[in-house]
């Protein structure tokens, strides 16, 4: 039989990060996904917050600083404009920028807005990952990348009403001011220069290489 010592030096094993975090994740993971693609359908994880959420469930696994780097550069800025607007919301009934505003419509499932808490927990698990793991300096032109394949399939294959990862106009509806083309282009340059650059910079300041 395995005694309490040897399941307790498994579960906390692992070269930087313990099997009991990786399960724990995992866990969660396999409880959301099939909910969110129930409630919301598949394209919702293009959303570069659920694809976080996937990435850093691999960078975990594979103990992986680029794929950890890559998320914590795509969306702790992000998860914090998002905290603190749902916090605003909660407490003062403030709307800032309502990007968390969906957690606040009674026609969506309790149990889905309460996995959508994820927000608040996971740029601080990405800032303790790549701390763990050491910052990729390759992670924002890496995430950059994979960041332009998103967007273009978000705009080639979603629908505009979704306006998912606000491909189609800044908030929930699609922008009209400009032609969609120009509009995708901007954003394919605001999200790298004013996103990941800026967070490059803080983590390859405060981050182990």
């Amino acid at each position: 039989m395995v005694g309490w010592h040897e399941t307790l030096t498994w579960l906390f094993s692992g070269r930087e990060i313990s099997m009991l975090v990786k399960i724990i994740y995992t866990l969660f993971v396999c409880i959301l996904v099939p909910v969110y693609g129930r409630h919301y359908g598949p394209a919702n994880f293009l959303w570069f917050s659920d694809l976080a959420l996937l990435l850093t469930w691999a960078a975990l696994w594979l103990e992986s600083p680029l794929l950890a780097s890559m998320q914590a550069v795509s969306v702790v800025l992000l998860e914090l404009v998002w905290i603190v607007d749902f916090l605003a919301r909660l407490a003062a009934g403030y709307r800032l920028v309502g990007i968390a505003d969906y957690m606040f419509e009674d026609d969506k499932p309790l149990v889905v807005r309460a996995l959508s808490l994820f927000h608040i927990l996971l740029p601080f698990v990405l800032v303790w990952l790549v701390y763990r793991l050491g910052y990729d300096r390759n992670a924002w032109m890496a995430q950059t990348v994979l960041a332009w394949t998103v967007l273009l399939l978000c705009f080639f294959l979603t629908e505009p009403s979704k306006n998912i990862n606000w491909a189609f106009g800044l908030g929930k509806q699609p922008q009209t001011l400009i032609p969609p083309g120009i509009y995708l282009l901007l954003l394919m340059a605001a999200f790298p220069i004013c996103v990941y650059f800026p967070t490059h910079l803080a983590l390859q300041a405060l981050m182990p290489k």
